[in-house]
């Protein structure tokens, strides 16, 4: 049956499709007066079927050992009884509800006639290729005469705004008696300016709708009026909203809208929020989830035993724009994390502040890698940065020379990689200017000197449309600066769809980006909207993603070429014309999983009464972890949509849900090994073993 007609079944209907396309599971449950019964002639019925070994074999009999448990689901940290069999057992008998959704039996149905079918054909290269060039970048020429066109507007509509700014500033303000077409080519000429973007950023719905010539229709106006009505901020570079088609007519632009317009379901738990990671949420003097102590405040997030996140405070807590599925929501949600610039600026204790926070670098015996984010690492103005960057170079020094004094075997770690997490070369790419570039290339320059090896941007480009004129030059100043650049991808569901992962990679690698991670969207109800099952990214790993994999030889060699490329869009370009590769497949497709970090290693062991799957993770066994991971054994997380949901989402956006029909077939999943390049160097010593600044109980 076709996908389409199935998702529209009611369950009477999807009843009779039980008894006509599977009659002996129909008449194992009517012969079963109990679901004890049923589970053991399931067992009985698999057992006795060469089909016992396939994975649909072994799935169902994962259902069955799963049923009748209660197991703790980590992100609500909750008891959740699993009862699916039970439940399909009532369903076949009559004995079920009529009013309950018939997402938990289409996703059944799926996975019990999978024993007579044949195991599905992988997609072919060329249908690949299809799929992916459907979709269009930035840099396509009728994707930027359209944005010609909206810039044209914007600037009109900046006129105005500062013609009616009540405080205007100092910088970006019109003398008396300036004409009209003087105002509109000075306004021009400050669109160069990130400063100017971020001065003019819209805040308010009705300047969103203005911007954007109108466009907006009345439901979704509502929802954001409802939305600031609640406290919720909102902010939106002019240079962003020009990317946006607003003829209805042009590019599908369904992956920027998902950045800027929050759902209802974001806007209505909005206040609720929880810390997903629960390592995130730190009490003075207490380890966080993962076992680690941190320094008081909210500067230091820390999971792994080789890596901590710093948060200055400074502008890096704002970002050039809120993302509707942002990580750190709830940060926003309690104010830790704002738009409010000016009190942002570095306060005097700052400084005092920054070396109590390298201190905990260099006194740590494992942390060899510091991500500077936020916010947004290069929101933060290019003297903090400067001054930032100086303290861990000096933190760095002082911690290689106090391995002098240590003996073989008791030597801590030293810095190797530092990163910058910023998605301003997507959000605002005119903020890698010639000074920021300067200080990156003398950073690395010296730096270089006391044994740090890797220096990496870590951005997040969420679409082709994104790799603009401005971004592709973005990237190229800060590949002349020395940096490699890699992305992160948030795989919500706009940016889910066959072929569009891939035309990213694409794009990105001919400007010399590697990715690094494809992220399963996280957190709770707040998410819902943007949420694709990790059947789906597995899915994409195996049916799409396969045509960029590189061997093991060749990913070495590779990560060996960009460390010392002076060129690294150059030397990516060579290898895939080299190796005859549409791309680079060096990302890991992961969910993020509370305390235990990243991973996509997964059973299904059972389906909520709406059709969600229950999966069984365990951590990712290709990186070291904190030795809680010990105590926390499997972690259980129930997902936020059921795949039928996430099909009839794809299928209003004008999917043709038959080109996804085999997603139903990913009920597991493997975490990828990490590309070379993402591997720590080795150090010409022995570090000790021993792990400082943690904790765990007993």
């Amino acid at each position: 049956m076709k996908q389409k007609k199935m998702l529209a079944l009611t369950l009477s209907q999807l009843e009779q499709l039980y008894r006509h396309e599977l009659p002996e599971l129909v008449s194992i449950a009517a012969q079963s007066d109990h679901t004890e019964a049923f589970k053991a002639r399931l067992s009985e019925y698999i057992a006795g079927h060469p089909e016992r070994e396939s994975e649909a074999g072994k799935q169902i009999r994962l259902l069955i050992e799963f049923d009748g448990q209660e197991i703790h689901e980590l992100s609500t940290g909750e008891q959740l009884p699993i009862s699916t069999l039970s439940m399909l057992h009532s369903f076949l008998t009559g004995q079920w509800e009529e009013e309950t959704e018939t997402d938990l039996f289409i996703d059944l149905f799926q996975q019990f006639k999978r024993l007579r079918q044949p195991v599905p054909v992988l997609p072919s290269a060329q249908k690949v290729r299809t799929l992916t060039e459907r979709w269009a970048t930035g840099l396509d020429e009728d994707v930027q005469q359209i944005r010609a066109g909206n810039k044209k507007r914007i600037l009109h509509a900046l006129v105005q705004k500062i013609d009616h700014r009540k405080n205007p500033s100092s910088r970006f303000r019109f003398e008396e008696g300036t004409s009209y077409e003087e105002k509109f080519r000075l306004v021009g000429e400050w669109w160069n300016d990130f400063r100017f973007h971020l001065s003019m950023a819209v805040k308010s719905p009705a300047e969103l709708n203005r911007f954007l010539g109108n466009s907006l229709s009345a439901e979704t106006m509502y929802l954001l009026s409802k939305a600031r009505k609640k406290g919720m901020p909102f902010f939106a570079t002019p240079y962003y909203l020009s990317l946006l088609d607003c003829t209805g007519s042009g590019y599908d632009d369904e992956a920027l809208r998902s950045y800027i317009l929050y759902s209802p379901q974001l806007v209505e738990t909005y206040g609720q929020i929880h810390a997903w990671e629960r390592e995130d949420t730190v009490e003075e003097g207490k380890p966080n989830a993962a076992g680690w102590l941190l320094p008081d405040g909210h500067n230091i997030h820390r999971r792994y035993p080789e890596v901590a996140i710093l948060i200055p405070d400074t502008m890096g807590r704002a970002c050039g724009g809120l993302c509707a599925s942002c990580q750190r929501m709830y940060d926003f949600q309690s104010k830790r994390l704002n738009f409010e610039f000016d009190t942002l600026r570095p306060k005097e204790s700052w400084e005092k502040k920054l070396r109590r926070l390298m201190a905990y670098f260099e006194e740590d015996a494992q942390l060899r890698d510091i991500l500077i984010t936020g916010g947004d690492a290069l929101m933060s103005q290019n003297k903090t940065l400067r001054n930032i960057l100086d303290a861990v170079y000096r933190m760095a020094s002082r911690k290689r020379k106090a391995n002098l004094e240590r003996p073989e075997g008791e030597k801590y770690a030293e810095l190797q990689r530092i990163r910058l997490g910023s998605r301003l070369p997507a959000y605002l790419p005119m903020r890698i200017n010639d000074e920021l570039v300067e200080i990156l290339r003398e950073f690395k320059e010296k730096a270089s000197t006391i044994g740090i090896r890797q220096f990496i941007i870590q951005t997040h480009f969420q679409t082709p449309l994104e790799v603009t004129p401005e971004a592709a030059e973005g990237i190229r100043k800060l590949l002349a600066a020395g940096w490699l650049i890699d992305n992160q991808l948030v795989y919500n569901v706009a940016a889910s769809r066959r072929g569009h992962t891939t035309r990213l990679r694409q794009i990105l690698n001919q400007l010399g980006v590697v990715c690094y991670y494809t992220f399963s969207v996280k957190g709770f109800e707040e998410n819902n909207a943007v949420f694709a099952p990790n059947s789906r990214s597995v899915q994409e790993q195996q049916e799409e993603k396969r045509f960029g994999k590189l061997s093991k030889e060749d990913a070495h060699n590779l990560a060996v070429l960009l460390e010392k490329a002076a060129d690294p869009a150059a030397c990516i370009r060579r290898f895939l014309k080299t190796h005859h590769l549409p791309f680079l497949a060096t990302d890991r497709n992961v969910l993020n999983l509370p305390a235990i970090g990243k991973s996509m290693t997964f059973s299904t062991v059972g389906i909520t009464p709406d059709g969600k799957r229950i999966l069984c993770f365990d951590h990712d066994g290709t990186r070291r972890h904190s030795p809680i991971i010990d105590r926390l054994g499997q972690v259980y997380i129930v997902e936020n949509k059921s795949i039928a949901s996430y099909l009839r989402q794809l299928q209003a956006m004008g999917e043709d849900v038959e080109e996804y029909a085999t997603i139903w077939n990913y009920t597991e999943g493997q975490t990828e090994s990490r590309f070379s390049l993402y591997e720590y160097p080795d150090f010409p010593f022995r570090i000790t073993e021993k792990m400082t600044n943690l904790e765990i109980a007993g």
